[in-house]
């Protein structure tokens, strides 16, 4: 987990998944969402920098609620439209000029948006991916973009979960299977020094 990182800005995105300010208030283990969204914050200004394609993800959905998902389940989302400024961004993260902005209606940043258009289009092939949380949206999205042939980083500490177990769950048996893992640090002297 500890080795080099190297990346082409061109062909790289950094995935900022969730948030928002109905997310970035929950509890969340083993990172609060605070020292998550700074880390995350840290690495899209290294992506601007490098020249590097930025995406921030939310979720949300209509004001009458139906276009949300509420399959018969044991521990059902909660019903209804969310509350108003569920799905605003957190100002540390932006948007900024050039950001690519994707609005979800469901865990996976892929299903029902424009985003594989947005990244085929752009050339993009790596992803980078960090937010909230680790077993849900960021996840999702990352099952995803690996059945869509991109290669994937996740950074471990720009990320946390509901559970610990959860989160340690995908860190340490789904993650390492389909990408790379790597802390802030590494990712972030990778954008310094990509090409």
């Amino acid at each position: 987990m500890n080795e080099d990182l190297q990346l082409e800005s061109a062909r790289s995105a950094v995935i900022a998944i969730d948030l928002q300010r109905g997310i970035v208030g929950m509890d969340t283990v083993p990172h609060v969402p605070g020292v998550v969204v700074e880390r995350c914050a840290r690495l899209l200004a290294a992506a601007r920098e490098a020249d590097a394609t930025r995406v921030l993800v939310h979720v949300g959905g209509g004001a009458d609620g139906r276009d949300r998902l509420s399959p018969d389940a044991d521990q059902p989302m909660p019903a209804g439209p969310p509350p108003a400024g569920f799905s605003d961004l957190v100002h540390e993260v932006g948007p900024e000029a050039g950001d690519v902005v994707i609005f979800k209606r469901q865990w996976g940043a892929f299903y029902g948006t424009d985003l594989d258009l947005q990244l085929r289009r752009r050339g993009i092939d790596t992803l980078i991916l960090c937010g909230i949380a680790t077993e849900f949206g960021v996840e999702s999205t990352a099952r995803d973009a690996y059945e869509r042939g991109y290669r994937l980083i996740f950074v471990s500490d720009a990320m946390t979960g509901r559970t610990q177990e959860s989160h340690d769950n995908a860190l340490r048996r789904i993650f390492p299977r389909i990408g790379r893992v790597r802390e802030t640090a590494t990712v972030l002297d990778a954008l310094a020094t990509a090409h």
